[in-house]
């Protein structure tokens, strides 16, 4: 078990947060589908797609023009 929340940190980054191409078209997909249900609270919404896109962020993805 994990000691420090330093030493935990690093291990959900590795686990979770991989540069891989297969998570960053995986991560590129769920922004280009992303869309908001009708009984969604658009507080949530706004939380959800803030994370998608920190979550792009920290691998790296850089959105352009053409995508």
């Amino acid at each position: 078990m994990e000691k420090t929340s330093s030493v935990l940190w690093k291990r959900l980054k590795i686990l979770y947060a991989t540069k891989s191409l297969a998570n960053r078209l995986v991560l590129k997909q769920r922004l280009f589908t992303f869309r908001i249900n009708e009984c969604e609270l658009l507080r949530d919404h706004t939380s959800q797609f803030i994370t998608l896109l920190n979550d792009l962020k920290n691998v790296e993805v850089h959105i352009n023009d053409e995508d």
